[in-house]
């Protein structure tokens, strides 16, 4: 597995040269979103798709 600083690497050389700073850290914190979620997920840290729905809508959806 990359360290993040490998990931970051890794990504920056897959982004056009004409990124500017916003789109560069926009990349950045959507990879590292995605892989916080991987791990939530690989740890059991979920909750199943019919209650999230019932903690949004409440009991009426």
């Amino acid at each position: 597995m990359a360290t993040p600083k490998e990931a970051a690497k890794q990504l920056i050389e897959h982004i056009s040269n004409e990124a500017t700073w916003d789109e560069i850290m926009y990349e950045l914190y959507v990879k590292q979103k995605i892989e916080e979620g991987l791990k939530a997920s690989d740890e059991g840290r979920t909750v199943p798709h019919e209650e999230a729905r019932q903690r949004l809508l409440g009991n009426a959806g």
